[in-house]
C-alpha cells in the first residue's frame, strides 16, 4: 500500500509539474510578444527572402561575413561612387555618426578622418565584422572609431548620440525594421539625418537582385510609419539612392 501511495503522489506532482510548467511557458511566451508583432506577415516568396514581410515587402536574407571580400572589392567606388556619398553627408569636424551595418568597415574609416573630433560608431550584429574592423582600427591607431554589438531589433546606441546615421545597402535586411528604426531615432540628436543608401528597385539596369533594391516610394513609406520624412533624394550616385530622412 505505501509503494503504491508513493507512486500514486508521484504521478500528482509531476502532473501538477506539467500544469505549471506550461502556464509558466504559456505566461513566457506572452510576456515576449512585442506590439509589432501584428504588423509582420510571413508567407513564402523570394528565395532571397527570409520568408517576413513588412508593408508589402518580403525582407531580405543578411550578407554573411563570408562576404567581406566583396564589399572591399577594388571597384566599388567606380560602381558605387564611394568619395560622392562621402561628401553628400557633409561631414563636419565634430560629427557623431553611427554607421549600421558597417561591415568590413569600408565607409567607417572613410569617414573618420573627417569627422575628427567626433565619434564614428561602427555598428554591426556580426562578431566576424567588428574583429575585421577592430584589426584595422588597431593596425591604422585610429582613435576615433567605436565599436559596437548591435543586435535583430537595436542599434544599441546612448539616447541622443549622433548627430548623422548611415545605413548602405543593408536596412532591406532588417529582420525588424521597425524595432530598429525606433531605435536610431532615440540615438539620433534632434537635427539629426538618416543617410538610406539602397539600389534603385525603379531601375532594372541595376545589377542586384531585386529583394536587395528599394524604391523611393516604398522607402519613404516605411519612414514615415516610423516618424521620419524625406528632406532630399541626391541623384549623384550609379546605382544607388541617398535618401535623407529627418524627424518629423
Amino acid at each position: 500500500m505505501i509503494k503504491q501511495y508513493t507512486v500514486t503522489f508521484t504521478m500528482k506532482n509531476i502532473t501538477y509539474f506539467l500544469f505549471i510548467l506550461l502556464f509558466v511557458s504559456c505566461k513566457s511566451t506572452a510576456q515576449k510578444e512585442t506590439p509589432t508583432d501584428n504588423i509582420y506577415t510571413y508567407r513564402s516568396g523570394d528565395p532571397s527572402g527570409i520568408g517576413k514581410w513588412y508593408m508589402e515587402r518580403e525582407i531580405a536574407h543578411v550578407m554573411g561575413f563570408q562576404g567581406i571580400d566583396w564589399l572591399e572589392r577594388s571597384d566599388r567606388e567606380e560602381e558605387e561612387n564611394t568619395s560622392k556619398l562621402i561628401k553628400n553627408m557633409d561631414i563636419q569636424p565634430s560629427d557623431d555618426i553611427a554607421d549600421i551595418g558597417a561591415g568590413s568597415g569600408y565607409h567607417v574609416f572613410r569617414m573618420a578622418p573627417l569627422a575628427e573630433t567626433g565619434t564614428v560608431y561602427a555598428v554591426d550584429i556580426q562578431n566576424e565584422m567588428l574583429a575585421s574592423m577592430k584589426s584595422r582600427k588597431k593596425e591604422n591607431s585610429i582613435q576615433n572609431v567605436a565599436l559596437v554589438k548591435g543586435s535583430t531589433q537595436s542599434v544599441n546606441l546612448p539616447e541622443n548620440s549622433v548627430d548623422k546615421i548611415l545605413m548602405v545597402d543593408v536596412y532591406h535586411e532588417f529582420d525588424f525594421p521597425v524595432e530598429m528604426v525606433a531605435s536610431m531615432k532615440k540615438a539620433l540628436r534632434a537635427k539629426g539625418k538618416i543617410y538610406l543608401i539602397e539600389y534603385r528597385g525603379e531601375d532594372r539596369n541595376v545589377p542586384i537582385k531585386p529583394l536587395h533594391k528599394m524604391t523611393q516610394k516604398q522607402a519613404v513609406s516605411e519612414m514615415k510609419a516610423a516618424g521620419f520624412k524625406l528632406q532630399k533624394n541626391i541623384g549623384n550616385l550609379p546605382w544607388q539612392h541617398c535618401m535623407i530622412f529627418v524627424k518629423e
